[in-house]
């Protein structure tokens, strides 16, 4: 088995060129956003399927782009290719539009969807890997959906080969009943797709033209289609209104949760857990309940978070850390052993280690124009509802009052007092 899959993965590097299609409006989003930048888990959709094709490792990968490209192409790294869907009439277009930049190229086209972010690699090797092994013209990965709502439907003729796929809008009510859906991923034969694009047409009620329509064409021409029935079905999930994000987050809030707790983190209720992609978390740090944790967060081994808790961007909290209920912190870093336990506001400061922040501490870090920064160093003791004025710094072992305004400089080992601060003695 693992020769195989070896000899697979080589074969995929030489032999297979990917067409992504991410040139789509959000119509049922009812969004000026390109749909592909949509966000799960605080990412935009389109960054795990670019993921998973760079796990693949094709020989080729095109970006099919329209609507609004210039803001999709952002996010393409290097190495991708673009081509440009000047209008946007169908998918059967799109793909015409990205096998342009594949000249040359001999070979298998996969087509994958900016859309279908929770494709995983494994599911589209075995698709590959059937292909190949059964010297298919076209290969296209299904799912079998109790209710198969908004999919296009499998057809199937009298010998239960695949002889087309139907559209829902397109769809009658027999049709409608179908369970096979088509997942949109599809493997063909770079020449014979190629020479039978021509051949659709745009006889559908949106008076587009769909890549669907060629299996048809194919079937008719005697050449050999096949499906490989996917096992998770959650897989296949494409986004395309909002519920169907929220659907699809989900999924991927359990995929991120699940792969901390793997990793050594305890995560008291994963449903009530919110963590982007992109957070590290070091061994037994405890996340507690209503917890939200933005991208671009890093925390510490043994700490504590939440409940109630909000880590926004640009946070990073050393080991042994507690942060506690009902605080948001951004852009912040926070020292070894620092207890923010109750009730505060950190935003753009730079905390040391061995620090305590009482309840209702608050940086004032914007005022007006500008985030200006806070720095307090190593053992401080800031007394409950202390209002840290930026830019301004607090030196080593200093103590301010409770309900202190701070509004300048105060040295190391100070005690200051009062609105506003005042230095009342040196320890």
């Amino acid at each position: 088995m693992g020769e195989r899959r070896e000899k697979m993965s080589k074969r995929i590097k030489k032999e297979v060129a990917v067409i992504i299609l991410a040139a789509g409006k959000s119509t049922r989003m009812k969004s000026e956003l390109p749909k592909v930048l949509h966000k799960l888990c605080g990412r935009p959709m389109l960054g795990y399927v670019l993921d998973l094709v760079g796990a693949l490792k094709p020989a080729q990968v095109v970006a099919v782009l329209g609507y609004k490209q210039e803001l999709v192409r952002k996010f393409i790294p290097k190495g991708i290719k673009i081509a440009i869907q000047k209008k946007l009439i169908g998918t059967a277009d799109a793909v015409k539009t990205g096998l342009a930049a594949l000249k040359g190229f001999k070979g298998t086209v996969l087509i994958l969807y900016g859309d279908n972010p929770l494709l995983k690699k494994q599911t589209l090797s075995k698709l590959l890997d059937y292909h190949y092994q059964n010297n298919v013209d076209a290969t296209l990965l299904t799912a079998q959906l109790k209710k198969p709502s908004g999919y296009g439907r499998i057809m199937r003729d009298k010998y239960f080969s695949i002889c087309g796929i139907v559209e829902e809008k397109d769809a009658d009510e027999v049709q409608k009943d179908i369970k096979e859906i088509n997942t949109g991923i599809m493997a063909f034969k770079k020449e014979k797709l190629l020479a039978n694009l021509g051949s659709i047409r745009p006889n559908n009620r949106k008076k587009e033209y769909y890549l669907t329509d060629i299996i048809e064409i194919f079937a008719k021409k005697n050449y050999l289609v096949d499906g490989l029935k996917i096992q998770d079905t959650a897989e296949a999930m494409g986004i395309n209104t909002r519920a169907e994000l929220a659907k699809a987050n989900c999924l991927m809030q359990k995929t991120i949760n699940d792969k901390l707790m793997q990793d050594g983190v305890t995560i008291i209720d994963p449903p009530s857990t919110f963590i982007n992609f992109g957070t590290a978390i070091g061994k037994d740090t405890v996340i507690y309940p209503f917890t939200v944790i933005e991208r671009d967060v890093k925390i510490g081994k043994r700490c504590f978070v939440g409940p109630f808790a909000h880590l926004r961007e640009g946070v990073g909290l050393g080991d042994d850390v507690t942060a506690g209920n009902f605080i948001e912190m951004v852009r912040s870093r926070i020292g070894t052993k620092t207890f923010v336990k109750h009730f505060s506001y950190l935003g753009d400061c730079s905390v040391g280690s061995n620090v305590n922040i009482g309840a209702g501490t608050v940086t004032a870090n914007f005022d007006g124009k500008n985030k200006n920064y806070t720095v307090i160093e190593d053992n401080v003791n800031i007394g409950s509802d202390t209002v840290i004025v930026a830019p301004v710094k607090i030196g080593k072992f200093a103590i301010t009052g409770a309900g202190s305004v701070v509004t300048r400089n105060i040295p190391d080992k100070a005690v200051v007092a009062g609105v506003p601060a005042r230095i009342l003695r040196k320890r």
